[in-house]
């Protein structure tokens, strides 16, 4: 395992943990979900580098830009939650309710 895969897995292990583990506020949340996506796009790109093939550089280039989606709609999710609810405590989220 060359120590850029390593790094990779390490990153997404250590954002995997901080997302299970914080999960009294929106704002961390967001943040290891983000970090989960940033290292899954380092690593599809190491992979489309080692592989060497053309086409698989629109991978990376895709998840980049849906992750920057997903960045966007948690930040709208965030906005729209501490305006009706006044926190961005998840406790008081219940996506049951009207």
């Amino acid at each position: 395992m060359t120590p850029m895969y390593f790094a990779s897995m390490c990153a997404f292990i250590i954002t995997t943990m901080g997302f299970l583990l914080h999960q009294a506020h929106l704002i961390p949340t967001l943040l290891c979900l983000e970090g989960m996506m940033l290292s899954l796009f380092m690593a599809m790109s190491l992979w489309s580098i080692e592989l060497n093939i053309s086409s698989s550089f629109l991978t990376p280039m895709l998840m980049l830009a849906l992750s920057a989606c997903e960045a966007g709609m948690g930040l709208s999710l965030l906005v729209a939650s501490s305006r009706t609810h006044g926190s961005s405590h998840l406790q008081n989220l219940n996506l049951l309710q009207c």
